[in-house]
């Protein structure tokens, strides 16, 4: 990408999204486009052309999308479906219309089948039947997978497909039914201990696992991707290394310093057993993340005073050094 060029990032005060808008304000983009929801509901046909129309963006990241953890995904059902394909459609149609030079989808890994084998490979996309709690979603995201693949091969369109594992950072979701399973036990631990509680339940055995990625760390590799990848198939960005929820949910215990007991709801569904990525293909391409075995070294809170705490909207927006954590990237040359 010229760094002159017109960058339109879909979801930008989003995690993923406002992760990618700094990776690119650090590489020295200077004309990166950017519409609150606000100012531009990607819902809207008309509102999405007329944008497309009026900017012309050269490139564009998707990282807009309705998300939420298993509550949210089970109760939203039709909500889920029907906002992200909605977004999307506009989105990658209007690039499309308005001649984007490369478009990048942001789906999930999600998209593959519950009793997929691990780790999960690109080639196992629609081998078997989804996680029920979060199909609406899932379904969504395949279908902008294969809504790339199709203007690819019928318009020719370079429109590529990332699928990333789960992922924190800055701007994450904290909301107590709405939010993912980390930042939702960040929030349940660090009120149970200014509560005083004795305990703190968790959905489900504890037994699923679960792979981490920092935000920041997945813009690194999508920027990489941007520059190098060009391919129809998706490709997956994670660790290639995870643990289990017992796990996490002790980790978290630890670092915030809650004092009471963890109790598992068994009454409540796991979700997928395991969800670990397989990074072959994306290490070929030349891109690495190392982080610490894998887990999240330290959740939130200041460097300084040690204190984990749910980190502002301001915080978010200072240097990397009070963050919620992930690893460092280790990139070689692009492979072309």
């Amino acid at each position: 990408m010229e760094k002159s060029a017109k960058i339109y990032v879909a979801g930008h005060k989003g995690m993923v999204g406002s992760a990618i808008v700094r990776k690119l304000v650090a590489e020295g983009y200077n004309q990166i486009i950017t519409r609150s929801s606000k100012e531009l509901d990607l819902r809207n046909q008309q509102a999405v052309a007329d944008f497309f129309a009026a900017e012309k963006p050269e490139y564009v990241f998707l990282a807009a999308a309705k998300v939420g953890g298993i509550i949210a995904n089970n109760i939203y059902r039709a909500d889920f479906i029907y906002e992200n394909l909605t977004i999307q459609n506009n989105v990658i149609h209007n690039s499309y219309v308005a001649g984007v030079k490369k478009l990048m989808f942001l789906g999930s890994s999600c998209i593959y089948p519950k009793m997929a084998p691990q780790p999960l490979k690109e080639d196992y996309l629609l081998t078997g039947p989804l996680e029920e709690t979060n199909e609406p979603y899932a379904i969504a995201k395949i279908a902008g997978i294969k809504m790339c693949d199709a203007y690819r091969a019928q318009y020719g369109c370079n429109f590529i497909s990332v699928m990333p594992t789960n992922l924190y950072g800055y701007n994450d979701n904290y909301h107590p039914q709405n939010s993912h399973v980390l930042p939702a036990m960040i929030r349940r631990f660090h009120e149970a201990k200014l509560e005083g509680k004795s305990e703190v339940v968790i959905w489900g055995s504890g037994r699923p696992k679960r792979e981490f990625l920092f935000a920041d760390d997945l813009a690194e590799a999508c920027f990489f991707l941007m520059e190098s990848y060009n391919e129809p198939d998706p490709i997956n960005v994670g660790l290639g290394t995870d643990l289990t929820i017992k796990e996490l949910a002790y980790l978290i215990k630890s670092i915030v310093g809650f004092e009471g007991e963890i109790n598992f709801d068994f009454t409540k569904p796991d979700g997928t057993p395991r969800k670990l990525m397989d990074v072959t293909k994306l290490h070929a391409k030349g891109w690495k993340c190392a982080a610490r075995n894998g887990r999240p070294h330290c959740l939130s809170g200041s460097a300084a005073c040690g204190q984990p705490r749910l980190l502002s909207r301001e915080e978010i927006a200072r240097p990397r050094q009070r963050m919620i954590v992930g690893g460092t990237h280790q990139q070689s040359a692009p492979k072309r």
